[in-house]
C-alpha cells in the first residue's frame, strides 16, 4: 500500500532536534506543521518524546556539547527508526564543520538515512526528505512484519 493510498497500522511519529543550529531549518521544520503545509496529511505526527518516536528530523550541526544528548535520542528511539538530517548543517556541518566545538554533520554521531540539502532547507525539500523517509520506515516496517 502506498503512503497516502492505503492504511497503515500506524502512523510514524516524528521528533525534531536541534544540535546546535541558528535556527533557519527549525523554524522551516515548524513550518511543516502549519495549515500551507501540513505535513500530518501524509500520516505523521509530531511528538515530543524519543520513546513514541520512528523518526528523527535533526537540525544543525552536531556540537561538543550536543553529541552525548542526540546520541541518547537516537539510543532511546525504539525500532525501525529512521533519520533525517535537514539541511546542509545536519547533513555536513558546513560552514561550522572546521570550528572548535562541531562534531561534524549527524552522520558523525549517529546514521543519517535521508539527508536534505539547503540553507536554510525549503519547506518542500523537507517534505520530500520526509517523504522519502515514510517510504523507507514503511517498508521497515514491512520487514519487521
Amino acid at each position: 500500500m502506498g503512503l497516502v493510498q492505503g492504511a497503515r497500522k500506524r502512523s510514524p511519529w516524528i521528533l525534531h532536534f536541534d544540535t546546535g543550529s541558528c535556527n533557519g531549518c527549525d523554524l522551516e521544520v515548524w513550518a511543516l506543521l502549519t495549515p500551507r503545509y501540513d505535513v500530518e496529511r501524509f500520516g505523521a505526527v509530531n511528538k515530543a518524546n524519543p520513546k513514541h518516536a520512528d523518526i528523527l528530523l535533526i537540525t544543525g550541526p552536531v556540537t561538543r556539547k550536543c553529541e552525548d544528548r542526540l546520541r541518547n535520542l537516537y539510543e532511546q528511539t525504539s525500532g525501525p527508526k529512521l533519520v533525517v538530517a535537514c539541511g546542509d548543517c545536519a547533513s555536513t556541518g558546513a560552514p561550522f564543520h572546521n570550528c572548535y566545538n562541531v562534531c561534524g554533520g549527524v552522520d558523525k554521531v549517529i546514521p543519517v538515512d535521508v539527508y536534505v540539502p539547503g540553507c536554510a532547507a525549503r519547506p518542500e525539500a523537507l517534505i520530500d526528505g520526509l517523504v522519502l523517509a515514510l517510504s523507507l520506515w514503511e517498508k521497515r516496517m514491512e520487514e519487521e512484519g
